[in-house]
């Protein structure tokens, strides 16, 4: 009996696998096929192919923002600054919201799922082992990290289902995060509120270096910011305990 499990066990893990593989290279041929490989890759084309697209240019923005958190490696900032340049910046964030959000849902679910195969196969072993380690002793350092750019975001929410991360601190921390990086690049972005020329290219210097400075410090004093999360929410707790006993 044991052996038939074992085997089964096997057998659908191969399966997902094969679906999977096949799901990304038939994408990924066809996306090199139609020329959107390239146009992904660079906002003016990435622009010109959604408003060629009328109505459901939104519909496709929202899935390449849902594929980029998922099964396919999309420059998300590029995403994000050819909506605000189509759609305006608040109905850019809310698209990109939306189909980030779902991915970010998919690919936890994929890692708690299908377990480590799958998450090694997609992101590769160390990335896996690194990633896992950091969310097994960091996890309230993930809220800052979905914060900050240059985190790779596809590769934590995959790793995070192998984690005792609950379904309800994750989608927390999605809520919480997701509308203010999200929301913050579709304005900026945009030109409206800091232009790409004259003064505006020395606030967009100050701000990289100091989304850059941001990043160290969180990578430097992530214990301390693990404990400070702790503090908070131990105090939340104690608050709430107490007053389920009170009633």
């Amino acid at each position: 009996m044991k052996e038939m499990s074992l085997s089964k066990k096997i057998f659908r893990i191969l399966l997902v696998l094969f679906a999977i593989v096949s799901f990304l290279v038939i994408t990924y041929f066809i996306l090199v096929w139609t020329g959107m490989w390239e146009k992904l890759n660079s906002v003016e084309k990435l622009r010109s192919y959604i408003l060629g697209l009328g109505f459901w240019g939104r519909f496709a923005f929202t899935t390449f923002q849902f594929l980029q958190v998922t099964f396919i490696p999309l420059p998300s900032p590029i995403l994000v600054i050819a909506g605000s340049l189509i759609y305006g910046p608040f109905q850019s964030g809310l698209l990109s919201l939306a189909g980030i959000l779902l991915g970010s849902a998919v690919a936890f679910f994929l890692g708690r799922v299908f377990g480590k195969r799958l998450v090694v196969f997609m992101v590769g072993e160390n990335a896996q082992k690194k990633w896992t380690a950091f969310l097994n002793n960091y996890k309230y350092s993930f809220v800052i990290m979905m914060l900050l750019p240059l985190f790779p975001d596809d590769i934590l929410c995959l790793v995070a289902g192998l984690t005792d991360m609950s379904w309800t601190f994750f989608m927390t921390t999605q809520l919480v995060s997701r509308p203010i990086g999200i929301f913050l690049i579709s304005y900026f972005s945009s030109g409206e509120i800091i232009p790409y020329h004259g003064w505006g290219l020395i606030v967009w210097g100050i701000l990289l270096i100091f989304a850059v400075i941001l990043i160290y410090l969180s990578s430097k004093y992530n214990k301390q910011i693990e404990s400070f999360f702790k503090r908070i929410f131990s105090k939340i707790k104690h608050k709430k305990d107490k007053k389920e006993v009170k009633n």
